[in-house]
């Protein structure tokens, strides 16, 4: 599955693409300024994504890469 795929899916599960968990993860103090701080680590936001949003280890991964900035959408 493509990594745009991933994201087609996260929005079509939440109703939130990639700008809106980039805000909520600055509101959540895992970004500051649109940069995901030093400390946060992968586990960290896994877990609010599965937690908050039902989202399976897969889906809660892209969301980690594209706050680190491995991936863009």
């Amino acid at each position: 599955m493509s990594f745009q795929s991933y994201l087609k899916n996260i929005e079509a599960a939440t109703g939130l693409n990639a700008a809106a968990f980039r805000e909520l993860a600055e509101k959540k103090g895992f970004t500051s300024k649109g940069v995901l701080k030093p400390a946060v680590k992968a586990g960290g936001i896994v877990q609010w994504l599965k937690d908050d949003f039902l989202l399976g280890h897969g889906h809660a991964m892209a969301i980690f890469a594209l706050l680190k900035g491995i991936k863009d959408e």
